[in-house]
């Protein structure tokens, strides 16, 4: 493979254990093929058909998914656990918002991008290692302070307004692209929809 940084864009929702899933896979294919790869994230709600237009979530609207659902989603995460030997404290996090968590990573991705994987990835853990509520804006402002990010602006990203209107138009973009679900892995013309093991990834870059 040629040395060339290829690029690769990543829609994701912190909330969706598959995305935890598929990130750690995306890390054992990078960490086996020592390939340099730039990773692109796309912010993606999950929870944008049951938002209230303050941004809160309408926990009473149906969007189908019945306990039927859940207990397979479960059942699926415990699998590609084992298949990808990852450890989580849960296997849903039904209940959290990941909004708060978008736009303080949406923030530092522009502000501080050096740094932004870093916060990316302590989000994650935060949420399915420690069982952390990434809604919340002050677990998002000790997070920032752990990678060395300024607490005090995390918190003001978080109320932001602007910013929040920002995020929820690349919500839209993503929906105008077709990207329905996540992860998603997009690399020039190539797609891969899923928690995909490594060998998969390797023919979406290879």
């Amino acid at each position: 493979m040629s040395d060339e940084i290829q690029r690769v864009e990543l829609y994701a929702d912190y909330v969706c254990p598959f995305c935890y899933l598929g990130k750690n896979s995306f890390e054992q294919y990078r960490t086996q093929h020592e390939v340099p790869l730039e990773v692109d994230w796309r912010p993606f709600d999950l929870r944008s058909g049951k938002r209230n237009p303050d941004g809160s979530i309408d926990h009473d609207v149906d969007d189908g998914k019945d306990d039927q659902y859940f207990e397979q989603a479960r059942q699926n995460v415990r699998r590609l656990q084992a298949e990808y030997d990852v450890e989580m404290a849960q296997e849903l996090a039904i209940e959290v918002d990941s909004l708060p968590a978008q736009q303080a990573s949406w923030y530092v991705k522009q502000e501080y991008p050096e740094q932004w994987a870093a916060f990316d990835e302590a989000i994650y853990d935060a949420l399915w290692q420690d069982e952390r509520d990434i809604g919340d804006e002050e677990v998002l402002a000790d997070i920032a302070e752990t990678v060395g990010l300024p607490a005090a602006e995390i918190r003001s990203a978080i109320d932001d307004d602007g910013l929040r209107t920002e995020l929820e138009n690349r919500f839209l973009e993503a929906q105008r692209r077709g990207i329905t679900g996540v992860p998603t892995f997009i690399a020039g013309e190539q797609v891969a929809r899923g928690a995909v093991p490594p060998a998969q990834l390797e023919q979406l870059l290879g």
